[in-house]
């Protein structure tokens, strides 16, 4: 009866590893190789397989098992993990000695053979050759059960990446769906833009900015909290259909629903306007479900695998106004004064702050007790002029905007104007909104609008709740790679 394997402490194998590093140097094998041309990479050997092709494979091992003069080990990567197989008649008794009793779980192989099928109907790789390409000092985490702790999924983004295969494909996910949105504006004649993420004026949002100074120029700028102010700029120079990817910077609170930098859509499309955006969205989303979800009915299951809930994307998406919308949490909240409208909110189990403007009583309601609600797709349309400074007032309503707010898994995923191209009511609207606010009037935006903008529909998609949504995560740190944490 074999012992039972001996238990070590962290620091012993950090130093086991060490000198497994001595032991590669010693035999003249560089432990952080170079170049190794692959000709394949190890998930997709597998999943395109053809027996009898010769291959170049390079990867991670995870796992190793010794049978007398062979060896079975995985190589992997982000693409998955193939079988190899090396015997010391084929590799030679250096590289197989290597191969036991040098290379740990963790460490980077090189792999060159024959792709073959074992007697257990195993695809693999016959190994002629092997190459050491990095060796691990630290041990990887447990691989039954990876990284539990959320901190430290957080901050060693690398191991959960390593062993969680679940996280590893939601990132992988994400980057294909970012790679088609910006095929699915392509087709239609957009056009993909840059604009500066440094700006002199703070604009196209309501939040504060991060703050930094340029020593050459010697002047402040702000981290962009939008760039939609400079896409507009670009409608005026005659782009009429653009859209940028970005990242946008506010420096504000952090939550499962916010980080300080975040990733944003924005789109224009000149002498469209808030409902042909709408349809542009509710396409586009429908077609990254059909394409990466498997179809329109999302699933958002438990760490237990059990469904929490279900999201019917199904078309057509409803629509109804921002009024309506609240009178459906009480029929007579229009017919209220604003004094009366601040009763009723605590009434409803909704805090309200001493000094809200009536606007903001009548959003926290709409936000705690319709918005939060809303699971399926809704569009919210004609919202109070005073939440949309940049949108075009309706020819109806002039208490609202011809805006769309678009709600799934209660919480907003885009807003959709029809932007406001007026540039003497754009500049009233903006310093009815500067009053308390960190930014300033961007007086050069005011110098482009006089020049003439067509009227245009405009969207922002945030794209980390987007991917929240369509995969399921419950927090946004769960599909931002490295999110934002207080230093440790």
């Amino acid at each position: 009866m074999q012992p039972p394997p001996q238990e070590h402490s962290e620091s012993e194998l950090l130093q086991i590893r060490r000198d497994k590093l001595d032991g590669l140097r010693q035999r003249g094998i560089d432990p952080f190789g170079g170049k190794f041309d692959v000709t394949h990479d190890p998930g997709a050997l597998r999943e395109n397989f053809t027996e009898g092709v010769a291959v170049k494979v390079g990867g991670r091992v995870l796992a190793k098992r010794t049978m007398g003069k062979s060896v079975f080990f995985d190589v992997g990567d982000f693409t998955g993990r193939i079988q190899c197989y090396a015997s010391k008649k084929d590799v030679g008794d250096d590289a197989f000695d290597m191969l036991g009793s040098l290379v740990d779980i963790g460490d980077w192989l090189g792999v060159e053979g024959d792709t073959f099928v074992t007697r257990m109907g195993e695809k693999s790789i016959h190994a002629r050759t092997l190459t050491f390409l990095s060796k691990g000092l630290r041990p990887l985490p447990d691989k039954w059960h990876g990284i539990t702790d959320r901190e430290q999924i957080y901050r060693q983004r690398y191991l959960d990446l390593i062993s969680n295969d679940a996280s590893r494909a939601v990132f992988i996910t994400r980057a294909r769906m970012i790679a088609e949105i910006r095929g699915y504006l392509q087709a239609r004649g957009f056009m993909e833009v840059e604009t500066p993420m440094m700006q002199d004026v703070a604009g196209g949002a309501a939040a504060r900015p991060f703050e930094t100074f340029h020593n050459a120029l010697d002047m402040p700028l702000y981290l962009r909290i939008a760039p939609e102010l400079f896409l507009k700029r670009l409608l005026v120079g005659g782009f009429t259909r653009i859209f940028e990817l970005n990242r946008n910077f506010r420096n504000e609170g952090i939550s499962r629903r916010h980080n300080p930098e975040f990733t944003m859509l924005e789109a224009y499309w000149a002498f469209a306007d808030f409902e042909k955006m709408a349809d542009l969205v509710e396409g586009m989303i429908c077609h990254l479900a059909d394409t990466y979800c498997g179809g329109l009915k999302l699933e958002h299951k438990n760490d237990a695998g059990e469904v929490t809930k279900t999201i019917n994307l199904a078309r057509p998406w409803r629509r109804e106004t921002y009024k309506n919308l609240l009178k459906g949490v009480d029929e007579k909240w229009w017919d209220y004064t604003p004094a009366q409208r601040k009763v009723r909110a605590a009434e409803l189990g909704v805090e309200i702050g001493a000094n809200f403007e009536d606007y903001e009583v009548t959003q926290h309601v709409f936000e705690k007790l319709v918005e939060e609600k809303q699971m399926d797709p809704l569009y919210v349309t004609h919202c109070p002029k005073e939440l949309v400074p940049l949108a075009k007032q309706n020819v109806d309503d002039s208490s609202v905007v011809d805006v769309y707010e678009l709600v799934i898994n209660g919480q907003e995923i885009s807003p959709g104007y029809s932007e406001l191209n007026d540039p003497i009511v754009q500049r009233a609207r903006l310093e009815e909104q500067a009053g308390e606010e960190v930014q300033k009037i961007d007086e050069d935006f005011i110098t482009a609008l006089e020049y003439g903008m067509p009227p245009a529909g405009g969207i922002g998609i945030g794209i980390d709740r987007l991917i929240m949504m369509l995969t399921g995560a419950e927090s946004i740190r769960d599909v931002v790679l490295f999110p934002q944490l207080k230093r440790k």
